[in-house]
């Protein structure tokens, strides 16, 4: 048996972690001593031990390990392999993120070297007037909170293909998701997923048609709140109001692209003239 200090050494995990995993049922001393409250470690322990490490240095939140230690022997290998996979796609994602974050900052910087202002792209974003025509589309409605988006995005249309493809519906269009909060909500947005059908069927509804002032953009998704910004801004200084909720068409397939620069979105705000 090895103490807890021993178990901390060879593991390179403090003593206060450890006993805080215990608290949590991550990891339990195999033995702990009635009379002084010493806590034992034994040596099949480490192997454990060190599966926990490695899955925290792969960004696994110590939830996931405990769903993953608490798999069934049977199973394990299996699903492990489907995590493994999964988190491999999400570190992916992030590295293409830092790398377009570190493409912004040394364009900036070149910029400002320049004289010109950090904020000057948002010019770049132009702005037109479309008149829409009416569209039936297949929906699902959910309350998304931000963690969710990346991860809800990929389920929701998901499923949307899937009952596209079981009833046999016809595709009209590329993919939409309609803005029905008021405010942002860290916690929770009204958030709508869909697909233009043609068939009219239950769980399908009418996209009206309208007034939209409409903005193209080429670039990640993290970049919208921008296209939003300009578009309120010009409706503003145009002379509209917004009547109903935005909402983004998504022309590029995501996962068609490993360069978030390619993705094509068109973002459309329902407006009319203000009286």
């Amino acid at each position: 048996m090895l103490s807890i200090g021993e178990f901390s050494k060879i593991c390179e995990v403090s003593t206060k972690t450890l006993r805080y995993y215990d608290e949590i049922g991550l990891i339990h001393p195999d033995e702990i001593n009635p009379e002084n409250g010493y806590r034992y470690y034994s040596i099949k322990q480490l192997k454990k031990m060190l599966f926990i490490n490695r899955l925290k240095s792969y960004y696994f939140s110590l939830e996931e390990i405990k769903d993953i230690l608490e798999w069934e022997q049977d199973k394990s290998e299996e699903r492990l392999y489907v995590a493994l996979n999964l988190k491999k796609r999400e570190i992916q994602e992030k590295l293409r993120t830092y790398e377009f974050t570190l493409k912004q900052i040394n364009n900036d910087v070149i910029n400002l070297e320049k004289g010109i202002p950090m904020m000057s792209y948002l010019n770049e974003i132009k702005v037109q007037l479309v008149e829409t025509q009416p569209m039936n589309i297949l929906f699902t409605r959910q309350m998304l909170s931000s963690d969710d988006y990346t991860l809800g995005y990929g389920h929701y249309f998901s499923r949307l293909y899937e009952k596209i493809a079981t009833d046999k519906l016809t595709l009209l269009g590329t993919p939409i998701t309609i803005y029905h909060s008021e405010e942002y909500n860290p916690a929770g947005n009204d958030t709508e997923f869909a697909l233009p059908i043609e068939e009219i069927v239950k769980g399908t509804r009418e996209l009206r048609e309208g007034l939209c002032a409409k903005s193209v953009y080429k670039g990640p998704y993290s970049e919208l709140t921008s296209v939003y910004a300009k578009l309120t801004e010009w409706i503003e200084n145009e002379g509209y109001d917004l009547v109903s909720s935005p909402y983004e068409k998504y022309i590029t397939d995501p996962t068609q692209t490993t360069d978030p620069e390619d993705l094509v979105t068109e973002v459309y705000f329902p407006v009319k003239k203000r009286s």
